[in-house]
């Protein structure tokens, strides 16, 4: 689900050879070779010999994939989530000829789920050119082309979130309100929790009450640290958890901000002041900020994608609620007008219905 670095210590001083090499922990890992994520930092050696190697990042590593009946069920409740959507595409193929009227009838049903006139008017254009090349005989092999053109076009939304490379890594979540922002973050933490990463959270959402006691009770429940403070300064808020994280040498600090509508300039201003302070506590960060759209809102998920991005500099979206929607289509028109990596994908409110987005996993589901 995640991509880690593991760092490689720097060797220890040698002492004469004795009669038995002593135990050493774990050997080093071989570039590129899979391994488990490092629950905490390595351990500084008591002496360093003064021609040592500086510490080094190896290569990225992938963190244990989810078990395949787990994966399987997941993609059953993808495609049930996205069954309405795919069944006004899937009634263009029912037919039995191969005409502009079928192409026409397509594009209506793109431009009903929301995919947007660009992305459709592009996949239109790559299914003719497949259609001219592959000579398919039936509408049923047309939609499989149609797949293979919506898997190459969702492809750059494809990225795993790496976790490691920083310490701590810093991410700030973003959102408007009712976007599942807050339950998008204890999901996370969980998973990062069951990858053995250490997480502190931020309760940045100083106005809303209930948006700290809800952070409180995913902390809890996982098992993190939170800074948190009733009626305090966003902004104050996420220096201090910053500054705390690495004092405490945990791997991923997570700030919970407000959420808020992109058109309020003033509540923008102050995301944009958040961002400044966390660079103040660590120059190097935020690594990582992450943008929680709702799925159900078509459209106005692209626009939020948007306006996020030029105030903020997105790294990631989490899309959320794709469960029963009929506009499951904004993925497309997200790939084709700003292509901000999508790092997970929502269909529930339980913590497995929290995934990670593969693009030809989803134009399946979409339209199988």
């Amino acid at each position: 689900m995640f991509s880690f670095f593991k760092k490689k210590p720097a060797p220890a001083a040698t002492a004469p050879a004795p009669d038995r090499a002593p135990e050493a922990p774990t050997a080093p890992a071989a570039p590129g070779v899979p391994v488990p994520a490092p629950s905490a930092p390595p351990a500084a050696p008591t002496a360093t010999p003064a021609a040592a190697e500086p510490v080094t990042a190896a290569a990225p590593t992938e963190a244990p994939a989810p078990a395949p009946a787990e994966r399987a069920g997941w993609l059953g409740r993808l495609r049930q989530g996205l069954a309405r959507t795919g069944a006004s595409i899937a009634q263009v193929f029912t037919g039995t000829r191969i005409d502009e009227a079928l192409y026409e009838e397509l594009e209506a049903a793109l431009l009903m789920a929301d995919t947007g006139v660009r992305a459709t008017e592009h996949l239109l254009e790559d299914l003719k050119r497949r259609v001219r090349d592959r000579k398919p005989q039936s509408p049923a092999e047309v939609r499989a082309l149609l797949a293979d053109a919506l898997t190459d076009l969702l492809a750059p939304l494809q990225r795993p979130l790496e976790v490691g490379a920083h310490q701590p890594t810093v991410m700030m979540v973003v959102g408007v309100n009712g976007a599942g922002k807050t339950t998008s973050i204890g999901k996370l933490t969980r998973h990062l929790a069951d990858a053995r990463q250490r997480v502190l959270l931020a309760a940045a959402d100083t106005f809303r009450a209930a948006a700290r006691e809800q952070l409180a009770v995913w902390a809890d429940r996982n098992q993190v640290q939170i800074v948190s403070q009733e009626g305090g300064d966003p902004a104050a808020v996420t220096y201090d958890a910053v500054v705390a994280g690495k004092a405490r040498g945990v791997d991923v600090v997570i700030a919970d901000t407000a959420g808020r509508l992109p058109t309020q300039l003033h509540l923008m201003e102050e995301l944009k002041k958040i961002r400044r302070t966390i660079t103040k506590a660590e120059p190097s960060a935020p690594h990582e900020v992450l943008l929680v759209v709702d799925g159900n809102t078509g459209q106005n998920a692209l626009a939020q994608v948007k306006a996020f991005d030029d105030a903020l500099q997105l790294t990631g979206v989490i899309v959320t609620k794709l469960d029963g929607t009929a506009k499951g289509g904004v993925l497309a028109a997200i790939a084709r007008e700003r292509p901000v990596p999508v790092y997970f994908i929502g269909v529930g409110e339980k913590l497995e219905d929290l995934q990670t987005f593969d693009a030809r996993e989803f134009a399946h589901a979409l339209l199988d």
